[in-house]
Order: structure tokens, then C-alpha cells, then sequence
């Protein structure tokens, strides 16, 4: 989940996507890479420093097994926290042999050391609102990039360097890597803008993009303050109808691709 522009709903977008996913009875994990932790908060799981965390595994080598930590609120959903020492990460990381593909080695090690039936059926890289080391972390452990576009003004502004860098990627670290999912986030019915930005971005990327639009709710706001997706905060609200509905809709564009 990338968009370097802050502010587009891309952690938002995480958690309540992985809620209706498990939901559903699917087995999801939630990696958290932004240092400020949203996603680990939003799950209701505890991200202080003395809590093993994806830190731990992508500079220090503690399997990542160690730093899974279930969501108390959803079965079949688990996270990888971020916890403040990320913030560091991307200085430290510098210096590092491979340090490109310390999220994939990790990855990687327990895919190996886990049983097949204990599997999950997806797994949701939440980036930082960056194109940094962790980003790019992301970026070559991930096989796809699900991009929340804000249905603003700015909508597109920023995006043609953030498909760049994905073409980078492709070139040098992760040739399977591709855009596959695009979501309209706080979209707004009653504006013209909305669906103008809403028809631009369908115009650039008729195959990505989901039918599903995410409208402004203050219940998806709402939700993160307490410790919850806007999925068990408010399950009857137009966000969480509206997340279920995108969910559905990335599930049913896995099965066909498969």
C-alpha cells in the first residue's frame, strides 16, 4: 500500500481493507512500515518500544515469527507493529549489506519455517508517505502495489514519480512487481471535482482501478481514536460498506487472476 502524498487515506485504507478481508474468513497480516504506526493503532495492537516489532526483524534479524502480534478485535487478522526505533531505520539501513531486501529475506525465512495450512492468504505492507529505504524495503519483498488515490485536485500530482520508482524497482531489484490495484478515497458524491478527478484517473488506468470509491465519512475518522477499524467501529456505515464492497472486489480480482 504506497503513495508518497500524505494525507490520501493509504493507512486507512490498510486496515479496513485487511478487517473485511478477514472478515470474510481470510487469514491476513498487516506489516506496518511508517514509523508513526497508524496501522499497528488502529488494529488495537500495542506498538511502545519495549514491543517486538518489524524493526526488529528488518535491521536486527529476529525472525518474524517473534514480532507477529494478533488484532484483538478480528479474528484471522495479525500485525507486524512499527514501533518509534523505525524512525531511525532508514539512516541505519544505509550502511547495511542488501539493504533493499531485508523485509524480503524476512519474509522469505518464514515462509520457509511456517506449515502451508497456517498460510496467509494475503499480506498488506503498510508504507510510509515516502519513497525511502522502507519504502523501497516494501517495494522488493511485495509482488503488487495497491496505490489509494485521494479524489482531489491533486490527485495525480505526485504519482508519476512514485510509478517511476516502481519501474526502478522493476529494473534492478523486483521484475514481478506491478501496479495492480488503484482505490478513489474521499470521495465526495456531491462535487463536481470528484467525479472529475474520479473519471481522469479511470482515463490513465481503466485496469487498475476499482469500481468501489471510499466517500469522506467521520466514521472512518473516528475509528483509529478508538483502537478500531471504521469494520467493527461502525460496521452499517457508508465507509464500511464501501471498504467491504473494495475488498470484495480485490478478492474476486485475485480468484480470476489465479
Amino acid at each position: 500500500m504506497a503513495n508518497q502524498k500524505g494525507g490520501v487515506g493509504k493507512t486507512t485504507t490498510t486496515v479496513n481493507i485487511a478487517a473485511a478481508l478477514a472478515q470474510s474468513g481470510l487469514r491476513v497480516l498487516v506489516i506496518d512500515i511508517d514509523p508513526q504506526g497508524n496501522a499497528s493503532t488502529a488494529l488495537g495492537v500495542d506498538h511502545h518500544t519495549e514491543v517486538p516489532s518489524v524493526y526488529d526483524s528488518v535491521v536486527d534479524d529476529l525472525p518474524l515469527q517473534e514480532v507477529i502480534h494478533p488484532c484483538p478485535d478480528i479474528t484471522n487478522l495479525w500485525c507486524v507493529p512499527a514501533t518509534i526505533d523505525l524512525a531511525g531505520a532508514e539512516i541505519e539501513l544505509v550502511t547495511m549489506v542488501s539493504r533493499e531486501t531485508r523485509l524480503k529475506r524476512a519474509l522469505e525465512a518464514y515462509f520457509e519455517q511456517t506449515d502451508p495450512d497456517e498460510a496467509f492468504d494475503y499480506i498488506l505492507i503498510d508504507c510510509p508517505p515516502s519513497l525511502g529505504l522502507l519504502t523501497v524495503n516494501a517495494f522488493v519483498a511485495a509482488g503488487e502495489v495497491f496505490i489509494p488515490i485521494q479524489s482531489e485536485y491533486y490527485a495525480l500530482e505526485g504519482l508519476s514519480q512514485l510509478l517511476h520508482n516502481i519501474e526502478l524497482i522493476k529494473a534492478h531489484l523486483n521484475p514481478g512487481l506491478q501496479v495492480s490495484t488503484i482505490l478513489l478515497t474521499m470521495y465526495d458524491a456531491r462535487t463536481r471535482l470528484s467525479a472529475q478527478v474520479a473519471d481522469e484517473v479511470r482515463e490513465h488506468f481503466p485496469d487498475q482501478v476499482l469500481k468501489a470509491c471510499i466517500p469522506r465519512s467521520v466514521r472512518i475518522s473516528e475509528a483509529p481514536s478508538h483502537g478500531q477499524t471504521v469494520m467493527t467501529y461502525e460496521p452499517s456505515s457508508s465507509g464500511a460498506l464501501s471498504y467491504l464492497e473494495a475488498a470484495k472486489e480485490l478478492a474476486g480480482r485475485a480468484a480470476g487472476y489465479r
